[in-house]
């Protein structure tokens, strides 16, 4: 396929889903999101389960700031894998802090350190497989607007007109973008990073699930909830990002350090 049809297919997609969110109807959020299935209280911390196991993104944020400053990598994927690592570790703090008391307020704080995690990984894709000065070019916008896409969310939210449709938009356009961006543009050198990359997106999908049948599950386990899980299981898809950050500019310790991940 010639590279300019690539291009041609990766800005029509781009374009199709800005405008579908732009003339689709707000989506409103759910009233009852911040009802969680498993509220239980221990050792002084409420809703203990959904805070503690964010705990893995703190490590995997840690873990990876650390390799990177540790690295080979070169610019542009010192910054961007750094930044990415960085919105790893927030998230884990975001999301903890929103899960002792979940409003609105608190939910800014779980939301917009995701959006720096989806938009710098899409700028890592890019710059891994399409061009590294558009990657780096991109990083900062694509985390702008990220940002902007939950403050304005929340904007809505304090007016009473709830619209979620610019940061499901951020949450879901680099889930579809990347498996695009690693079809169109795969290369042999890099088969075994595009398997890792394809089970970041796989677990990022799973955790979306546990999240949707957080009831069901609790009820089910009678001992951990969906929610719970979902936190667990989309730290494993960021292991993924550091397991593949390793494999190509720490490849010496790579086995060493994330074999079992």
């Amino acid at each position: 396929m010639r590279i300019r049809l690539r291009f041609w297919i990766i800005g029509v997609l781009t374009l199709f889903a800005i405008v579908a969110t732009w003339i689709m109807d707000p989506i409103p959020q759910n009233p009852a999101y911040h009802l969680f299935a498993d509220t239980r209280y221990n050792f002084g911390i409420p809703n203990f389960y959904n805070v503690i196991t964010n705990m893995p993104f703190v490590i995997i944020g840690i873990i990876g700031i650390i390799r990177v400053s540790r690295s080979n990598a070169n610019n542009p994927f010192n910054l961007i894998y750094s930044i990415l690592f960085v919105g790893i570790l927030l998230t884990g703090i975001g999301s903890s802090y929103y899960h002792l008391s979940p409003d609105n307020r608190s939910l800014v704080f779980d939301r917009m350190p995701m959006t720096i995690v989806f938009m710098s990984f899409l700028s890592a894709i890019i710059s891994e497989y399409i061009n590294r000065r558009v990657g780096l070019w991109l990083l900062f916008p694509l985390i702008t607007t990220g940002i902007v896409g939950v403050l304005y969310w929340y904007y809505t939210e304090m007016f009473g007109t709830s619209d979620l449709r610019f940061y499901a938009l951020i949450q879901f356009y680099p889930v579809v973008m990347i498996p695009i961006i690693l079809f169109l543009f795969k290369k042999p050198d890099l088969n075994e990073q595009l398997i890792i990359f394809l089970a970041i997106v796989v677990w990022y999908i799973v955790a979306k699930l546990f999240e949707h049948f957080d009831y069901i599950i609790f009820q089910f386990t009678g001992f951990i909830s969906g929610h719970s899980l979902k936190h667990l299981v989309a730290a494993i898809s960021t292991s993924y990002i550091l397991k593949a950050f390793l494999l190509k500019y720490n490849r010496k310790s790579f086995h060493n350090c994330v074999k079992n991940v």
